[in-house]
């Protein structure tokens, strides 16, 4: 598989927004389009270039299908990179390994938030050297931060949207000046390209990037970098916890084939995204006589259907709320997934204490009664059909089974009163579109940047511009294609930001979720389980809560 090598530069609002679209496509590419028709056993291309599993020198091997196109942290919005990144720097905070416990990193201690809940005072370390010597002091994360924003790198906007000041308050401390207030800011701060970096290997201005390489802070040191393999050496002078291995050798597939059969037959350590159902299932059967561990974690990436209200008659919301009755989630991960999925009744995954099921508790799954009596009520009959389209990206093989899942669910149990059409086009194609209104109904998902439920809310709900009558015209929604717009919604979204007290910022996101289960401006469909499968004798491997995935914890006996 191949990443999406390019996106568009974004300088209004909902070019930003489109931005996040875009990383569908990079998303969905690394992790979608798999090949099922591929026989387990077929013969593969790639080959290791040295067979590095088992090896006394304790280097751990991995294999993906993942690719990285940069490793600059200002232009990194992908998940490889992003996997890289958290390995090769250190961020401000990060998560205490196995929980979603936002600690400090380099900073001493959580923020000091002025009574506005704009300005951010954060102390760092003063033990910290970047791997080409340099200390790492205020100034230097001031740079770095300055230079995440200012050189209009894919991720730029997810600080430069918030942040409206960056100052070196003190040699060890660094003041953050929001422009409004956010209350996941400190979360916020753990994403992986916020990162220090050297200001004698980076620049700022528009543009600059050193995609190929990397000088930061953390436990590792970028030894080689190329499309097909990448080698991460130990930091010797790391400040922290010292890696339990003597190195990362990364190689890189060209398809699931063969990484399942490279990893199979010994040839890797640790085998990493991207396998297909099939060959999941035939890994975890025979893990026992195999001699490999099968490690399954959950995942904060969430497949969804976006309704577009725009397109009659999806500007009902009975239509809209019929729809969502109809979708039988336990059906697609036994035909689909073959129960290598959750079913989701939220867009906040349930890993976040205030998800509550409310698609489950209004509409149900595969409630077709329900949403015979919500048509009837909207004037549809057998003699007035409903027609639902659904779009879906045609390199996707995944969603071509669950779109044509959905439509034999639905026309079996309400003949002559639903057709589901199904169509597809090229992925970019239907990123770029969406925005435009083009299509009624797409299956789609979403890569949270951060730990946190705003991440699952604003991009969905958020509108800058529009009205009740003719919808969001310009914003987070309309780049969602569901094109949604409540000013209630923007004032909740508002309120949850602002709030600092959790108990009444989690009250605010539950009444988000009730309007949207109200509302159906989206479906949400199932999450898929994360598996990582390792050689036995491979130990402290581990998919976080927080979807960080620590190499440096990974060790061989």
């Amino acid at each position: 598989m191949v990443d999406l090598a390019s996106r568009w530069q974004r300088l209004s609002v909902l070019a930003i927004v489109r931005r996040r679209s875009w990383r569908h496509v990079i998303q969905f590419v690394a992790l979608f389009s798999l090949c099922l028709g591929v026989a387990l056993g077929c013969a593969g291309n790639d080959q290791p270039t040295t067979d590095t599993s088992g090896d006394s020198n304790g280097r751990i091997s991995l294999g993906t299908t993942l690719t990285a196109r940069t490793l600059d942290p200002a232009d990194a919005y992908e998940t490889f990179p992003g996997i890289l990144l958290q390995n090769l720097g250190d961020r401000l905070y990060t998560y205490t390994p196995g929980t979603t416990d936002l600690v400090p990193q380099l900073a001493t201690a959580m923020p000091t938030l002025s009574e506005d809940g704009l300005t951010y005072t954060i102390p760092l370390r003063q033990d910290v050297t970047l791997h080409d010597g340099t200390p790492f002091t205020a100034e230097v994360m001031a740079f770095s931060i300055e230079r995440f924003m200012e050189n209009g790198g894919r991720p730029a906007y997810l600080l430069s949207d918030k942040i409206q000041s960056v100052e070196a308050t003190g040699d060890y401390e660094l003041t953050l000046t929001l422009s409004a207030p956010f209350a996941a800011f400190p979360a916020l701060l753990s994403f992986s390209g916020i990162t220090p970096v050297s200001p004698a290997s980076y620049e700022v201005g528009s543009g600059k990037f050193n995609p190929d390489s990397f000088v930061g802070s953390g436990p590792y040191k970028l030894a080689s970098f190329a499309s097909d393999a990448i080698k991460l050496d130990v930091n010797e002078d790391y400040w922290g916890e010292a890696p339990a291995n003597q190195g990362i050798d990364i190689q890189i597939f060209t398809s699931p084939a063969n990484l399942y059969n490279t990893f199979q037959t010994g040839g890797l350590d640790v085998a990493y995204q991207t396998l297909d159902p099939e060959q999941i299932a035939s890994l975890q059967r025979e893990a026992d006589s195999g001699g490999w561990q099968v490690i399954e974690g959950g995942t904060n990436v969430i497949n969804y259907m976006s309704l577009n209200r725009r397109i009659e008659p999806l500007e009902d919301v009975r239509v809209r709320q019929a729809i969502a009755a109809m979708v039988d989630r336990p059906l697609l991960n036994e035909r689909v997934f073959q129960g290598q999925a959750e079913p989701l009744y939220s867009l906040i995954p349930p890993s976040f204490e205030v998800s509550q099921p409310v698609f489950k508790d209004s509409l149900g799954d595969g409630n077709f009664e329900k949403a015979r009596e919500l048509l009837t009520e909207a004037g549809f009959s057998e003699t007035n059909p409903l027609t639902v389209e659904v779009w879906y990206p045609s390199a996707s093989t995944t969603r071509s089974i669950v779109a044509n899942t959905l439509k034999e669910s639905i026309e079996t149990a309400l003949p002559g009163l639903v057709t589901v059409d199904i169509q597809n086009t090229e992925g970019a194609t239907l990123w770029q579109n969406v925005g435009q209104g083009i299509y009624p109904i797409i299956l789609s998902n979403w890569y949270p940047d951060f730990y946190d439920p705003d991440t699952f809310l604003q991009p969905f709900l958020g509108c800058e511009t529009g009205s009740v009558e003719a919808g969001c015209e310009e914003g987070a929604s309309q780049a969602n294609g569901s094109f949604f717009y409540s000013t209630e919604a923007n004032d909740l979204i508002a309120q949850q930001r602002a709030e600092q007290d959790p108990v009444a910022r989690q009250a605010i996101i539950a009444e988000l979720q009730t309007m949207m289960a109200e509302e159906v401006p989206y479906v949400p469909l199932w999450q898929n389980k994360d598996f990582v499968f390792a050689q036995d004798g491979v130990g402290g491997v581990a998919i976080e809560p927080s979807q960080q995935f620590l190499l440096w914890r990974i060790s061989q006996s």
